[in-house]
């Protein structure tokens, strides 16, 4: 009996010594990891969202054509099936910029087959009056900021297609001797064009003609 007494105090005694040491904090010790706490499954049932088997699409801030335009190309598109409008636009962004590029450079012969004669006799007059003044134009189409159809009609068959050009071009006049007369290559002016195409729908010519320019007041 007295022997399991002093069994039970000799454990008492190493059980307080382990304790004052396991349960001392050394400042060193790792911070419990706190997890969150389980949702309850039968409060809140997860549901499965349906994979869509097409990615959905993108909406894109770009318009083709000014509402007001709408009615003339559903007609354009009823009579000529193989219209299409993205592609035209991107037609007339290069009949743009090569339009004007052969301006700039006096290449008449290049503009004479895709204007009307009354817009090719307004581009040879000004070509005229550049050489009689002895100036040079040293431009560069920087970027076409946006083409948009503003107009279009259809009549007796025939498309007309007002495009509304936004484009920054680096513009310089030159004289004789090389030297700048206007502008500034270093800084690009935001020009508004409105340039007005025609066809004729039920030609196998799938070229557009240009039959008028203006500029956007």
């Amino acid at each position: 009996m007295t022997v399991i007494v002093i069994l039970a105090l000799v454990a008492l005694f190493i059980g307080l010594r382990l304790y004052s040491v396991l349960g001392e904090r050394t400042g060193h010790e790792q911070q419990p990891i706190l997890k969150p706490a389980e949702s309850d499954a039968r409060a809140a049932p997860q549901v499965t969202q349906p994979v869509p088997t097409q990615p959905a699409p993108v909406e894109s801030g770009d318009m083709a054509f000014v509402p007001t335009a709408g009615p003339g190309v559903r007609a354009i598109l009823a009579a000529d099936p193989s219209f299409d409008v993205a592609r035209f636009l991107e037609g007339a962004k290069s009949a743009y910029k090569m339009m004007l590029e052969a301006f700039w450079k006096s290449d008449l012969d290049t503009l004479k087959s895709h204007v009307e004669p009354h817009v090719y006799e307004a581009f040879e007059g000004s070509v005229e009056q550049r050489k009689k003044d002895g100036h040079v134009l040293d431009n560069r189409l920087v970027a076409i900021e946006q083409a948009v159809i503003s107009e279009a009609t259809l009549e007796r068959g025939v498309a007309v297609i007002t495009v509304r050009f936004e484009a920054d071009i680096a513009a310089v006049t030159r004289d004789g001797e090389g030297q700048v007369v206007a502008g500034s290559l270093s800084d690009a002016v935001q020009t508004r064009d409105l340039w007005t195409f025609r066809r004729d729908t039920a030609s196998r010519d799938p070229n557009w003609l240009l039959v008028e320019t203006d500029e956007e007041e």
